[in-house]
């Protein structure tokens, strides 16, 4: 059903399974598609009028690819749509170039090498969209979202005004941003602005990138050359949502001391890790929950990925409730083998 109010088209009682990159058929008290900012003054005015509307919970939803949705939500929910591609201004050493946060994120990096602005050919077919990837610092293969980020706009919410934040005022950590953590839902992004380098140099710390490129012939790779290695990569080892449900990388790559490292490698010399600039030490979560014994495990509709044990998947009518079931438990048992605390990458709302 449909009704306008205040010249906003609300939808009630939406499902959002095709919403959610997991496929949970989620539903949602009320939902309004947002693509320009006059929406959004209008809305922050109808909230002024209508205390019903103001006091409902907000959920602000990109490509719903970091969701584990419940089965309803008694949310507004804000799907952001804002188209925009340009470039903003050239300068001696970087391209600027500004993207609508409703743009869907791997056609943002596929356009921007199109136009020969190399910089973001790491972070190729990661699923959302541009909007949400500040949220989380998206990143792969050795960068970071926040290493070519420039600024972003928002709305807040509470004073009903665009603000404009640098890198700083983001606050960005490894995946998390205080859009994330520390005030969820008050703000939503309209847009992203990235410092893309003139004078580029291939990424290749990765290894099984840099050897993907070697095997087929190439010695000097351009931007396109390793965007398409990565997507290659990630095609050969995450699943497609639009084929199988999941989020992507379900949890977080843990950080641990030198010592824990060194306990852990005394009884299994063959762990993953990265040296941090701290002394800490990055494990790979996926080689943990494999060891574990996880992949291609199910639990009812609910799966680790057979091809890559950091990906939870929908095997047919899962749950949040199951998805966050199966989550603990592989948690429990990683901690029980490693005395690793592993960490939830997407959000359960």
């Amino acid at each position: 059903m449909k009704y306008e109010k205040n010249e906003l088209i609300f939808q009630h009682d939406v499902c959002l399974q095709t919403a959610n990159s997991f496929g949970i058929k989620a539903q949602a008290h009320r939902l309004l598609v947002i693509d320009s900012v006059q929406q959004l003054i209008a809305l922050y005015e109808a909230f002024q009028h209508d205390d019903e509307l103001a006091n409902l919970p907000r959920l602000i939803l990109g490509g719903g690819s970091n969701l584990i949705l419940s089965d309803f939500l008694p949310h507004l929910v804000l799907k952001v749509a804002i188209k925009a591609r340009e470039l903003i201004v050239e300068t001696s050493d970087q391209f600027i170039v500004r993207a609508g946060a409703g743009e869907n994120w791997h056609e943002f990096v596929q356009w921007t090498l199109a136009q020969g602005y190399g910089g973001l050919e790491n972070l190729s077919l990661i699923p959302g969209t541009v909007g949400a990837s500040p949220i989380q610092n998206i990143g792969a293969y050795g960068v970071e979202m926040q290493d070519r980020f420039h600024s972003l706009t928002a709305f807040d919410f509470v004073t009903g005004a665009l603000k404009t934040f640098d890198k700083a005022e983001c606050a960005f950590a490894y995946r998390d941003s205080n859009f994330k953590s520390s005030e969820p839902n008050r703000y939503l992004i309209v847009d992203v602005t990235f410092a893309l380098p003139k004078q580029w140099q291939a990424n290749l710390g990765y290894g099984d990138v840099a050897k993907y490129l070697t095997d087929i012939g190439i010695t000097q790779p351009k931007p396109l050359d390793v965007s398409a290695a990565i997507i290659a990569i990630r095609q050969s080892k995450l699943p497609d949502p639009a084929k199988i449900g999941n989020a992507g990388s379900f949890f977080k790559n843990p950080i641990v001391s030198a010592e824990l490292r060194e306990q852990i490698l005394q009884k299994f010399p063959q762990c993953v890790s990265y040296r941090q600039t701290n002394g800490s030490f990055k494990l790979a979560a996926g080689w943990l929950i494999d060891t574990c014994g996880w992949k291609g495990r199910s639990v009812g509709p609910v799966g680790v990925y057979e091809k890559q044990a950091l990906v939870l998947v929908n095997l047919g009518g899962a749950t949040g409730a199951e998805v966050r079931a199966l989550a603990k438990d592989i948690q429990r048992t990683v901690f029980e083998q490693f005395a690793v605390e592993l960490e939830v990458e997407p959000v359960f709302v």
